[in-house]
């Protein structure tokens, strides 16, 4: 389809977004400690991304911390939060590339959609190549491919 949709890419954050990063970190180690408890890193990310952290998440993060340190340090925070904003980009384009398949806006692709599509970006591709794209796409096999379908489809079928 695209190399673009091959996988997360190295992403940099513009220095402003490098200082709000910061400024996010200081204002929630509250006391100076130099590190963010679970709780401020919860804090935190509601902050950046809109959205509390779940049980799992947190659990996740707080687990990765260096034992000897009672929380995360700016460089750990700065590295979850690139990785946090790699993905979030990475789920945009493939959106976006969903949403120019959907022409009709439906909300899932039919065979039709992805044949339209794969005229424009692979015009030789045999028919029944297209067809097995989309049985394949197609997980509960309704005839129809639903967000979650591509999005799965684009994010594993690189590694089969």
């Amino acid at each position: 389809m695209s190399e673009a949709v091959a996988g997360p890419r190295a992403w940099e954050a513009s220095p402003s977004e490098h200082r709000k990063w910061v400024e996010v970190f200081k204002a929630c180690d509250e006391d100076n400690k130099g590190y963010l408890s679970r709780e401020d890193f919860k804090v935190a990310i509601v902050m950046l991304f809109g959205y509390k952290p779940c049980k799992i998440e947190a659990d996740s993060v707080m687990s990765s911390v260096n034992p000897t340190t009672s929380g995360l340090s700016l460089t750990e925070f700065l590295n979850i939060i690139r990785k946090k904003k790699e993905a979030q980009l990475y789920r945009n384009e493939i959106r976006h590339i969903f949403t120019a398949f959907d022409v009709h806006y439906c909300g899932f692709l039919t065979l039709e959609d992805f044949k339209r599509a794969f005229s424009q970006v692979a015009p030789k591709l045999p028919e029944r190549t297209v067809l097995e794209v989309f049985r394949e796409t197609d997980q509960d096999s309704d005839g129809h491919v639903s967000f979650r379908d591509f999005e799965y489809a684009m994010k594993h079928g690189q590694a089969e």
